[in-house]
């Protein structure tokens, strides 16, 4: 047995309410009727009632064609999904002794990233005994975060998690 999936607005004969208010475009009188009168306007108009806001007192209801109407709200929920920013995390490791080259090569990388306007996360990563070097880790992130300034904020400062130091750096939003 397969169900109909559930239909985000009510429509035609599955109001139940005794009175809706009527809105909308193809309504010539706004107002309040009883559902008979509403379905018999619609009916008349070869359209569906859909009920808009049923929590209001009476329910709020338009005489539109549905499948538009869903078609609509549809390519509005694309368009705010299109408009809404993608955030990119990009990620550079380092070592604890990393050399003066290495850096400067990840920094450009850095640089670069944080032009096209994504994040970076900087890591120093310990391996095996090289925990002992931790402040070397810091410093040198906080070197790459001096050196990123321009570009970017740090949003979040360098933080030991397990073998890993991490820093977080957002692009400096544009002018």
């Amino acid at each position: 047995m397969r169900q109909e999936p559930q239909q985000a607005h009510k429509t035609n004969n599955q109001i139940r309410a005794k009175q809706v208010r009527l809105v909308g475009d193809n309504i010539t009188e706004p107002g309040v009727y009883t559902l008979e009168q509403a379905l018999k306007l619609a009916d008349e108009l070869e359209l569906d009632l859909v009920e808009i806001t049923a929590n209001a007192d009476p329910p709020v209801c338009k005489i539109i064609d549905y499948q538009k109407f869903l078609y609509q709200l549809k390519q509005k929920q694309k368009e705010v999904k299109a408009k809404a920013a993608k955030i990119v995390v990009k990620e550079i490791r380092f070592g604890p002794n990393t050399d003066d080259h290495d850096f400067d090569f990840k920094l450009r990388h850095a640089q670069n990233f944080l032009k096209e306007g994504h994040k970076v996360r900087a890591y120093v990563f310990f391996k095996g005994r090289s925990i002992v070097y931790k402040e070397q880790g810091e410093i040198l992130l906080l070197k790459f975060a001096t050196a990123l300034e321009e570009l970017g904020k740090v949003e979040q400062l360098p933080k030991l998690e397990g073998k890993r130091m991490n820093m977080l750096i957002s692009p400096k939003p544009k002018k």
